[in-house]
Formats: C-alpha cells, sequence, structure tokens
C-alpha cells in the first residue's frame, strides 16, 4: 500500500465494510452512521473521542460508535495504518440479542489493549475480505462483539447444551461439504447462536468452523484413498478449490495431499 491510501473492500459479511488505511493525515472532528472497530497496524495516533481524549498504539483495537464525534492525528512522523471493520446498526443489534439481554449494544471505550480482541479483529478481517464461509465468519462476529462488550449478558450456554450440541455436530457430520451457518447450527440445537458457539467449544474444544474443516479434511482424506483426483476430493469435501484443501491438509498433517495420495496408493 502507498505511503497514503484508503483501501475498501469487498466484504463478504452482509452490512459490514472493510477498510485498510495508511495515512499522515489529521483528520478534523466528524463522525460515522456505522459501529467501528478495527486495529493499528503500524505507528500510533492520537483521538478525540465522545468519551475523552485517547491514543492507540500498534496492535490495540480502536472503536467508534454510531453518531460519535472523533477525530485523529498521527504520532510521530511515520504515520499510521490500520484496518477497519464498519458495521451498521442492525447488524451489532442483531448479534448482541444473542449475548446482551436488553440487546443494546455499544462500545465502551475506545481503545482496547487486548491482543485476543486485536487477533480475532483481524481474523474476523481477513475472512470477511477472503469471502470465507458463513460459519467462520458468523463466528468470529459475535465472538469479536461479546468481548469487545466485556462479556456482559448472556454468557453461559443453556444447561441443556451438552445433550443439545450432539445435534450441531451431527448436523456437520451428516454432510461436512455442506454450507451451514451458525444459524442453522442454533436451530439444530435449540440454542441460540453464541450459546451454541460457547458450548461447541467447550463440548469439542474447537470452534463449529473449525470442526467441519477437520470433518472435511477427513473426507477429502477418504476420496483421495478411493482413488480420486486431487481437484475431485477437494470439490467433494466442500473446499473452494485444490489450493484452499492443500493449504488447509498440510497445516493439518504436515504433508500435501500429494504426498498423502502417492503414499496411499497400493504398492
Amino acid at each position: 500500500m502507498p505511503a497514503s491510501q484508503f483501501l475498501m473492500q469487498r466484504s463478504a459479511l452482509a452490512g459490514v465494510q472493510a477498510v485498510a488505511a495508511r495515512s499522515d493525515r489529521t483528520f478534523a472532528r466528524h463522525s460515522h452512521e456505522q459501529f467501528g472497530i478495527g486495529v493499528i497496524r503500524h505507528g500510533a495516533q492520537a483521538s478525540h473521542s465522545g468519551r475523552g481524549q485517547v491514543q492507540a498504539q500498534a496492535g490495540q483495537v480502536i472503536t467508534v460508535n454510531p453518531g460519535e464525534i472523533h477525530d485523529g492525528a498521527p504520532m510521530g512522523d511515520a504515520g499510521r495504518a490500520w484496518q477497519m471493520l464498519y458495521l451498521d446498526p442492525s447488524v451489532a443489534a442483531d448479534a448482541a440479542r444473542e449475548f446482551l439481554p436488553a440487546g443494546d449494544f455499544e462500545f465502551p471505550q475506545p481503545v482496547f489493549d487486548d491482543p485476543f480482541l486485536a487477533r480475532d479483529v483481524l481474523a474476523l478481517y481477513a475472512q470477511a475480505t477472503a469471502s470465507a464461509e458463513a460459519l467462520a465468519c458468523d463466528a468470529l462476529l459475535l465472538r469479536v462483539l461479546a468481548r469487545a462488550a466485556g462479556g456482559r449478558g448472556a454468557d453461559a450456554a443453556a444447561p441443556s447444551a451438552p445433550s443439545a450440541i450432539r445435534h450441531a455436530r451431527a448436523r456437520i457430520d451428516d454432510d461436512p461439504a455442506a454450507c451451514l451457518s451458525l444459524a442453522d447450527l442454533a436451530a439444530a440445537c435449540g440454542l441460540s447462536r453464541y450459546q451454541t458457539l460457547r458450548a461447541f467449544a467447550r463440548d469439542t474444544g474447537m470452534t463449529p468452523h473449525a470442526y467441519q474443516v477437520q470433518r472435511r479434511l477427513l473426507l477429502a482424506r477418504g476420496w483421495i484413498r478411493a482413488g480420486a483426483t486431487l481437484a475431485d476430493a477437494a470439490a467433494a469435501g466442500g473446499f473452494s478449490d485444490q489450493s484452499h484443501m492443500t493449504r488447509l491438509f498440510v497445516r493439518a498433517y504436515g504433508l500435501s495431499p500429494g504426498r498423502y495420495a502417492a503414499a496411499a496408493r497400493p504398492a
């Protein structure tokens, strides 16, 4: 990205805009009609916010609420770079109903020094701009907003969650290649999306999307052992293409699908 540039990227999430920026500009006071959450990637900035004067350093999370008057100035001569997600109020309100009793959402502070939140915000940005599947994006969005809200509200899963989660797992196991959303899994087990996300992680040790990826890899391995081409195995496993399968296969097993196929052939 050049020294000063604003890049709006296509987002797979409806009602969410993704903006990557690098700038040494000082911005006058203004407001947005959306919620904004992002991460300072390089440099630092000072800004007035509706919640006081603040500074944000590289690696910290910055937020803004709709209608909140704020500005921004670089600290130092090098400028700063950031990645932001802007959420329509309806998107935030819909998600907040999952973990706040009243569904009333706002970011409680303009700067978070929280590496785990920063990691999730950047992961959500990457997933949204890579047109990732709904199951991955839905879970990350809920986790980001719930953590930013301070974990208030309906944090625990319902008492029946362990047995209910079996229905969500079965929905994935029955057809790992299916395109599922978090709402689909919640409907299968009778919990809210947020309860499903929390209970699924407690029950399996991974998010629903990570579990689905593992089941897809096992499905693809079966097709490879049966003699299918790598392209056909990727399609049958629900991967977007062969390179997508290869990347995840190597990450999980430490060898490529091609090497696995060669080893699996009869002697």
